[in-house]
């Protein structure tokens, strides 16, 4: 394949992409254009402006965009509407992050007519995939450089080495210990690495930064309604507010009060396991309230159908397929689940917990007259025997035979 004339580099401005950058400059000679997302992760996005303007890059081919609200709208709440955690445990604030910014590359390689993108993701972890399996979503004939699986620093002494040589300006925090391998956007903060490689070993206090410890949250318990329409978050006690502002409320909410901790290790499919610390405070409070919204708006078929697909639908969104067919076609049906998925419902914040306290909706399938232990109602018990004898018919029978001796 010919060397690309133009690449579209996914660029954070730190060492790595740094590195990178002129990586690319120096092998394959093409013009560089920078991309930085602002996905909430709470950094000076003007520093890689600065970064990429130092390191040769025309000011014309510097991007930074602000992507906050489609993350959101377009990408966060499709996937909470189909209550998806990876392996019943990870709720994913990175891979739901990464289709959002390999689709703006690809526009921006469009764009400006580059044949190319590269990303710093490295050849061990899952990043790698996500960013290539929708960039050939997108752009089928597209270029894709990888430079981790390129060249031959192995490590971050090399990396350090190669910005020494190049005149890159490395922070002193950079030179000493390794520093923790950290993703955040508004969803989430990552934690991996360090100490973290071993799984025994308790983290450190210094490795959560977005969150109070539950031992620090306050002594009282904050007690919040959140509104849903059609399976979507739309206000907070009564306050209707944006997709961005509604996520950043219920992520000082949760923070507050010790919630969205969690210590996990993952299987990553590449096949090795990960174990990472993850503080996803807003979106936990988001997934207990929408599933108790959802257990008085679903039938139980649709429940059941639902958390039976739920696995496969994360998995897909983990493993980086959010744009192949099969995560779009149970996307439909999720969606198609969530049109009655309106109503209330109150929730309790305390020291590292959310408790549902209420629930209700206009299209609420729940019925006190059926329920109730009075006298009286639609419902007529006698009705259960021969629901209860036909439901037993095949246990009776196995039972016959089992104690009859034949079997």
């Amino acid at each position: 394949m010919s060397k690309p004339r133009k690449i579209v580099l996914a660029f954070s401005g730190g060492l790595d992409t740094s590195v990178i950058l002129k990586w690319l400059q120096i092998e394959y000679g093409a013009e560089i254009v920078t991309f930085t997302a602002d996905l909430g992760q709470g950094e000076e996005l003007e520093i890689a402006r600065e970064r990429a303007l130092a390191l040769g890059v025309k000011p014309e081919n510097i991007y930074i965009d602000d992507l906050r609200d489609e993350l959101v709208r377009d990408y966060a709440f499709p996937m909470y509407r189909g209550n998806a955690a990876y392996e019943w445990n990870y709720l994913m604030g990175t891979p739901i992050a990464r289709p959002l910014v390999a689709k703006r590359q690809i526009e921006i390689a469009r764009e400006v007519g580059a044949d190319a993108v590269a990303h710093g993701a490295t050849g061990k972890g899952n990043d790698q995939l996500r960013f290539e399996l929708a960039y050939y979503a997108l752009a089928p004939d597209i270029q894709v450089i990888a430079p981790w699986r390129e060249w031959d620093m192995g490590g971050r002494a090399q990396l350090i080495a190669f910005a020494d040589r190049h005149d890159i300006p490395v922070a002193k925090d950079k030179r000493g210990e390794a520093p923790y391998s950290a993703d955040a956007n508004l969803l989430h903060i990552s934690c991996e690495g360090k100490t973290l490689e071993d799984p025994w070993l308790t983290p450190e206090d210094d490795a959560w930064v977005r969150t109070k410890s539950p031992e620090e949250a306050p002594d009282r318990p904050t007690t919040i309604e959140v509104d849903f329409v059609k399976g979507d978050p739309v206000a907070i006690d009564g306050e209707r507010l944006d997709p961005v502002s509604l996520l950043t409320r219920l992520n000082e909410l949760g923070a507050e009060n010790g919630i969205g901790r969690i210590d996990i290790v993952d299987t990553r499919y590449v096949g090795m396991k990960c174990r990472g610390l993850f503080e996803t405070p807003g979106g936990t409070v988001w997934l207990h309230a929408h599933r108790a919204i959802e257990s008085i708006t679903l039938d139980r078929g649709e429940a059941h159908l639902k958390d039976e697909l739920m696995p496969r639908y994360a998995e897909l969104i983990y493993n980086g397929y959010w744009f192949s067919p099969e995560r779009e076609m149970l996307q439909a049906l999720i969606d198609k689940s969530q049109e009655r998925v309106t109503g209330t419902v109150r929730l309790k914040l305390y020291k590292g917990n959310v408790i549902v306290e209420g629930r209700r909706s206009p299209n609420s399938l729940y019925s006190q007259d059926l329920v109730t232990f009075e006298e009286g109602g639609p419902y007529r018990q006698d009705d259960a025997t021969g629901f209860i004898r036909l439901n037993a018919l095949r246990l009776r029978q196995l039972g016959t035979l089992v104690q009859g001796g034949v079997a």
